[in-house]
């Protein structure tokens, strides 16, 4: 079983993505998370001669990475690389002509080189400027963010996105040690409020939290699987990695039922009205051999839908 790992970027759960997602090998697909390109190169690999594959990244860093690979892996001709965020796929395939497509992979994981380069602000075990910005020319990083924001606010933060359970606590601690221009700042002084024992875990916490504070990225998973909705053609297929209860929760709902609240609503005959037919019933997760060699890989979640002829309705 060929390895689609990289320096770059480390890929996970590349067969099975590409097992279950194409139905049509001589569609057109959508890696709307790019990253290394590694999912996009398994997906060509399994794909037929006229298949084609749009690339969305925001990350300059990794578009430039994915296309490289994929010249030098011969697919070039076809692939399309679109810089933006996933959740403006629709505006973004409005480029291309293509306003239909046979599958859309969504990888929600920030990608091994971010974590592994200290300068891009997102691992708590490297120094670097407390960054965490996907898109490097856009938005607000961290550190403004927690310059500029409160304590009551930095504990929502901390208590919705990251599930700390000290949140006040956390946030009351970290405000009194700005300003911040460092990672190792931020997780000095995390250290220092937490037993030996819970450190790691609160470290990944609250940089999860900031994280997702920085980039928006409930909205944007949001606002992206209602994109995808309307661009797959009925028969055509959803794939969305997660890597945390945050995730994966409102991708479960909505590939159950279209709704983010998980409702399946249904008709007079008690037929589910649904843009989705979930194809993988539980959620896959990677084997042994997988997680042996890129341990991130065990708390990835892969789940697939299949859409429906049920027209789309927004919550």
């Amino acid at each position: 079983m060929r390895d689609y790992g990289t320096p770059y970027h480390a890929p996970v759960l590349c067969h099975p993505v590409a097992d279950r997602l194409i139905t049509d090998r001589e569609g057109v697909y959508v890696d709307a998370t790019l990253g290394g390109g590694g999912h996009t190169h398994a997906l060509f690999d399994a794909l037929g001669p006229k298949a084609r594959i749009v690339g969305i990244d925001r990350d300059p860093e990794a578009l430039e990475a994915a296309t490289e690979r994929l010249r030098a892996a011969g697919y070039a001709e076809r692939f399309i690389p679109l810089r933006g965020a996933f959740s403006d796929m629709m505006a973004l395939l409005g480029q291309t002509g293509y306003h239909n497509v046979s599958g859309i992979l969504m990888d929600l994981g920030v990608s091994s080189h971010q974590l592994d380069e200290g300068g891009r602000g997102f691992s708590h075990r490297l120094e670097g400027p407390l960054d965490m910005r996907m898109d490097p020319s856009a938005a607000q990083p961290a550190a403004d963010f927690l310059d500029a924001t409160d304590e009551v606010e930095l504990a929502r933060v901390l208590r919705t996105y990251g599930e700390e359970p000290m949140a006040r606590r956390m946030a009351r601690a970290i405000l009194r040690a700005r300003p911040y221009r460092t990672t190792t700042q931020l997780a000095d002084v995390i250290r220092e409020e937490v037993p030996p024992h819970k450190v790691s875990g609160s470290l990944a916490r609250v940089f999860q939290a900031l994280r997702i504070q920085v980039n928006g990225e409930m909205d944007e998973l949001r606002r992206a699987l209602e994109a995808a909705t309307e661009l797959i053609a009925p028969g055509g297929r959803l794939a969305v990695i997660s890597y945390h209860s945050l995730e994966d929760r409102p991708v479960k709902r909505y590939l159950r039922s279209g709704h983010f609240d998980g409702d399946v609503r249904r008709d007079m005959y008690g037929n589910a009205l649904s843009p989705w037919r979930d194809v993988t019933r539980r959620a896959v997760v990677a084997d042994e051999e997988e997680t042996a060699t890129n341990p991130r890989a065990r708390s990835a979640r892969l789940r697939v839908a299949e859409r429906t002829t049920y027209e789309f309705e927004r919550d």
